[in-house]
């Protein structure tokens, strides 16, 4: 998933998907076909998911990235803080 400067709109497989409030479930939406989203970054104690306890989904392509953040590395394009 890549992200613009202002982390407002964010290119994942092929959607463009765009922050917005006001959506009960969801803080971003397909700007194609309206379906919503819920994004969040990965926490490393492990409770990425938003409610309860459960084991979070990960994109096989993000797998390796993942497992470095949870050793200590920082996220990509987060390098600097």
């Amino acid at each position: 998933m890549d992200f613009s400067k202002t982390w407002s709109t964010a290119y994942f497989h092929g959607m463009t998907l765009r922050r917005a409030g006001g959506m009960s479930d969801a803080n971003f939406y397909d700007v194609q076909t309206n379906e919503e989203f819920w994004v969040s970054g990965p926490k490393r104690d492990r409770t990425d998911t938003r409610y309860g306890p459960s084991n979070a989904e990960i994109e096989p392509d993000a797998v390796e990235t993942y497992h470095a953040f949870l050793k200590g590395a920082p996220l990509p394009g987060r390098e600097s803080g």
